[in-house]
């Protein structure tokens, strides 16, 4: 059962789009539309639910569906970071805790059951359900720890990118130049892609008087959706190229 994709290059820059469109949508869905953080979480976490039961169904990786989960995972933990923060009042820093309370517990839970965290070896339903509920909650805590940064650490919402970006550079030199784990490497990276994806998405949608590019929800939405878009029909389209290469048709 091979659900997952590699983890590549193109495996993380498609990550840092689809968090980042995440953060857009949500806002868009929410702020834009003025929906509102609770209506907001109700309808993306029911969005969540059917695209990943669609992905429990299959029995093999399809981009599309897969990067669907995962969008939905970055949309829903946005509204929910955000009701959270500051319709329950519970303030970023605090969230963020919260939230890295509850991340913890849950890969403790994922240890102890499948006696690894590694996403190459997923091949069972309940590594699965383990693996889409850390993505979920991780996301939903890069939403919180995004916001944190970019308003109350005084950073703003490039300083926020730039700091969370040279994190990862880090986890990069380590996977390299290390003997850390790679596993454990592989999720602080997952985190800190998604609080990048939330600067940077804040800094795609503000104004410029905020300091922003100007772009906002609608705009900014538009242009990463069809980043995402083109990546996904390009992981599509590249095995099966590879298997007409490896299996060339009769003449």
């Amino acid at each position: 059962m091979k659900k997952i994709p590699e983890v590549t290059l193109l495996f993380w820059v498609m990550k840092i789009c689809a968090t980042t469109l995440g953060e857009t949508a949500g806002d868009l869905l929410a702020q834009t539309l003025n929906v509102g953080y609770g209506v907001s979480s109700l309808l993306l976490l029911g969005v969540f639910l059917v695209v990943l039961a669609a992905q429990l169904v299959v029995s093999r990786y399809i981009p599309a569906l897969y990067w669907a989960v995962i969008l939905a995972t970055s949309t829903a933990g946005t509204t929910m970071s955000d009701y959270m923060d500051r319709t329950m009042g519970l303030g970023y820093a605090t969230g963020s805790a919260l939230l890295v309370t509850l991340l913890a517990v849950i890969l403790g839970l994922w240890r102890l059951s499948e006696k690894t965290l590694s996403v190459s070896t997923i091949t069972t339903r309940r590594g699965e359900l383990f693996y889409w509920t850390a993505i979920l909650f991780s996301n939903t805590l890069g939403t919180a720890l995004g916001d944190y940064l970019a308003d109350d650490s005084g950073l703003g919402f490039a300083g926020g990118a730039l700091l969370i970006g040279s994190l990862l550079a880090l986890v990069v030199l380590a996977y390299y130049f290390t003997c850390l784990s790679h596993v454990f490497l592989f999720w602080v990276a997952f985190v800190l892609t998604r609080p990048f994806g939330a600067t940077f998405g804040d800094l795609l949608t503000k104004p410029v008087a905020k300091h922003g590019l100007g772009f906002g929800t609608q705009g900014s939405s538009l242009i990463l959706f069809g980043l995402l878009a083109i990546l996904v029909a390009y992981t599509s389209w590249r095995p099966n190229r590879r298997a007409d290469l490896t299996n060339p048709r009769p003449l």
